[in-house]
């Protein structure tokens, strides 16, 4: 009997599980900054450019949410990890305690005489030494794991205020971001010498090739934004969007369409902005590809954007790097719909899509080659 205990004792004993501190510095981190965002977004109504102070606000939140949800998804997969540890070691633990029930019954005396003798006695005596401390360790163990799945419990439990806020938070500041863009009145303009031309090229154009070519042939007066040489940028462009690389340029979708573009994946309601100075060629419905919005870095290149729910560039204004295109579309969940799947070891998917092409002389190249990606 105590050599039964001792071998299921030395089977269970394994090194316990730290506890997941990245978890907890990411949730901590992430409720921080969302802190942050909300004392940026009470600034913002003071401050000298609204519209920058609100994109930042914007952008703050996004950021926040975004680790929030990894913290919370983290903390999620760790608790469901050691569950099923426990689960696995459930019939061991079972049997373990069946064997030490046994012994706790037999009298002291009793249990440690040996038939083989004062020798087999002395061996029993010394194995009963050792299972003390293999008990000792794993219930240090079990111990450690229950305390933390009731710390991980009690991060997603705090963090539902959190959450709730931060996602109020993000709503006001695109709120907010939407009337300020609607009041400024400040940005400087372009116009083609042939006002009648967009008109003519948007009703001809059965493709956005046809629709980029005819752009390109009718240039802008006034020179163009004050800009670092364009393709010097080539390599450094940063995501117009918070998301992840979806398709790369040509790659076939589902269906097995290609087209000379990226395609981002998004969360809702993700915040779209220029990655350079430009001007704005065109902004509006195009075709299938639902609310687009086409600007100008340099003379000869095209940047399309399209896939967006709300625009709010208008065409011909100058852009500074930086500046609010518009969001993308969908809706954002409340803090319940996200826990309860953030539960489940996920989180909130990315549902829109955004997508670009960069044009050279009206001839698409690889956007790829332009950003900093990141594959989803």
């Amino acid at each position: 009997m105590i050599r039964a205990a001792l071998i299921l004792a030395l089977t269970l004993v394994q090194p316990a599980a730290a506890q997941d501190t990245e978890t907890l510095l990411t949730a901590r981190r992430a409720a921080q900054a969302l802190s942050t965002a909300a004392l940026a977004l009470q600034e913002a109504d003071g401050a000298r450019d609204r519209v920058a102070a609100l994109t930042q606000t914007v952008r703050a939140y996004e950021e926040g949410l975004t680790a929030l949800r990894e913290g919370l998804r983290r903390a999620a997969i760790r608790e469901q990890t050691i569950e099923l540890a426990f689960q696995a070691k459930r019939e061991d633990i079972a049997r373990l305690t069946g064997v030490l029930a046994g012994m706790q019954q037999s009298p002291g005396p009793l249990l440690l005489l040996h038939p083989a003798g004062p020798l087999g006695t002395a061996r029993s005596g010394m194995m009963l030494a050792d299972v003390t401390p293999a008990l000792q360790a794993e219930a240090e163990i079990l111990r450690a794991e229950l305390q933390e799945v009731a710390v991980l419990r009690s991060l997603q439990e705090g963090a539902a205020n959190t959450l709730a806020d931060g996602l109020r938070g993000a709503q006001e500041a695109r709120t907010a971001l939407s009337q300020a863009i609607a009041e400024r009145t400040d940005l400087p303009q372009r116009f083609s010498d042939d006002p009648e031309a967009l008109v003519a090229i948007l009703e001809s154009a059965d493709t956005l090739e046809s629709f980029a070519a005819g752009l390109t042939a009718v240039p802008l007066m006034g020179a163009n934004p004050d800009t670092p040489d364009f393709r010097s940028l080539q390599g450094a462009l940063p995501l117009p969007v918070q998301g992840t690389l979806l398709r790369s340029f040509d790659e076939p979708d589902a269906a097995g369409v290609q087209r000379p573009g990226l395609v981002l994946a998004t969360r809702p309601l993700a915040l779209v902005t220029a990655p350079a100075a430009a001007t704005v060629r065109y902004a509006g419905p195009l075709l299938d590809y639902g609310k687009v919005i086409v600007i100008e870095p340099a003379a000869g290149y095209l940047l399309v954007f399209a896939g967006l729910g709300e625009v709010y560039a208008e065409q011909n204004q100058v852009l500074t790097e930086g500046t609010p295109l518009g969001l993308m579309g969908g809706r954002t969940p409340d803090a319940a719909e996200f826990l309860g799947a953030v539960q489940q070891g996920g989180g909130i998917e990315r549902t829109e899509t955004l997508y670009i092409e960069l044009r050279e002389n009206a001839e698409p190249v690889d956007p790829g080659t332009w950003f900093a990606l990141e594959r989803g």
